[in-house]
C-alpha cells in the first residue's frame, strides 16, 4: 500500500474513534444503524480504491516518466528549488480540485454522479469515501490531462494527496470541536464547520464551500459561506430522502434519479 493510503487509513480509524466518543450530531438512532451506515460507505470507498489503483496508477507512472523525459508542463519550464516547486504544485493542484468540485455542481452529467456523495443523510467520516465510481473514474481521467499540463511529478502529486486525504476525512467527520478551534484551523485548512454547510439540504448552501484542502479559494472566488447554527443543518438532498437511496443499490443508481422507484434493499 502506498504511503498516502497508510496515512489515510490511520486518519480514518482515528476520526471514526474520535467522532464516536465526541459526536457533534446524534444522527442515527442506534449503534447498529451507525455500523450499517458506515459499512455501506466504506464498501463503496474500497471498490473505488481498488478500481482507481488498477485503472489509474499505471497511467500516472507513464505520465511521470514522460514529463521527466520531455520537460513538459508549466512547472518544468522554470528551474525552481525543490521546496518552491512542491509548494506551487500543491497550490495548483488544490485550485484545480476546487474548480473540478465546483464543476461537479454545475454540469448536469457531473452533478448526477456527484450527488451520490450528497445524498448521505448522516454525514460522518465514512461519507468522505462515498462517491459514485463513475465520478472517481472521471475525476482521475481529468487529472491525467491536468497533471502533465501543469508539469507536476508523481511524487508531488503523492505529497499533495497525503496532505489532502486526512483533511478531507477531518472535515467530513462528525467530531465535536470547540468553535474557536474549528474557526482557528479555518485559516489554513477546510474544517467541519465549513464543510457541514456544503452538505446542507439548502441549495444555496450545497452550492458553496467547494474547497478540499485550503479554504482560500472559496474566499477568493466568492463561494465561502458559514452559518452560526450548525446544529440545525439537515444533511442530504430532498429528492433522495427515502431510505432506499442509502443502500448500496441505491447509491449505485443515484445518477439515474427517481425515474423509477427503488424497491430492492439488497446489499
Amino acid at each position: 500500500m502506498e504511503t498516502k493510503h497508510w496515512v489515510a487509513a490511520a486518519a480514518l480509524v482515528g476520526f471514526l474513534l474520535a467522532e464516536t466518543l465526541f459526536p457533534f450530531f446524534r444522527q442515527l438512532p442506534s449503534l447498529r444503524d451507525r455500523i450499517v451506515h458506515d459499512l455501506r460507505n466504506l464498501v463503496v470507498g474500497a471498490v473505488n480504491l481498488l478500481l482507481g489503483s488498477l485503472a489509474i496508477a499505471y497511467g500516472f507512472v507513464c505520465l511521470d516518466r514522460w514529463i521527466a523525459d520531455n520537460g513538459f508542463g508549466l512547472l518544468q519550464v522554470f528551474e525552481l528549488p525543490t521546496w518552491l516547486a512542491l509548494g506551487l504544485a500543491v497550490v495548483l493542484l488544490d485550485i484545480w480540485t476546487y474548480w473540478w468540485h465546483r464543476l461537479n455542481h454545475v454540469v448536469p452529467l457531473l452533478w448526477r454522479l456527484h450527488r451520490t456523495h450528497h445524498t448521505d443523510t448522516a454525514m460522518d467520516v465514512s461519507t468522505s469515501v462515498r462517491f459514485h465510481t463513475g465520478e472517481i473514474l472521471l475525476s482521475w481521467a481529468a487529472r491525467l490531462v491536468v497533471v502533465p499540463l501543469l508539469g507536476i511529478s508523481l511524487i508531488q502529486l503523492a505529497i499533495y494527496e497525503s496532505l489532502l486525504l486526512p483533511v478531507v476525512l477531518f472535515h467530513h467527520s462528525n467530531l465535536r470541536l470547540p468553535r474557536w478551534i474549528d474557526y482557528g484551523l479555518l485559516a489554513v485548512i477546510v474544517t467541519p464547520a465549513m464543510h457541514r454547510v456544503h452538505h446542507s439540504r439548502l441549495v444555496e448552501e450545497t452550492n458553496s464551500n467547494y474547497g478540499s484542502l485550503l479554504p482560500w479559494w472559496d474566499w477568493v472566488f466568492g463561494s465561502f459561506r458559514l452559518r452560526p447554527d450548525l446544529e440545525n443543518i439537515q444533511y442530504g438532498l430532498d429528492e433522495f430522502s427515502d431510505p432506499e437511496w442509502q443502500t448500496l443499490v441505491g447509491m449505485a443508481r443515484t445518477p439515474l434519479g427517481q425515474d423509477e422507484p427503488i424497491t430492492s434493499n439488497s446489499e
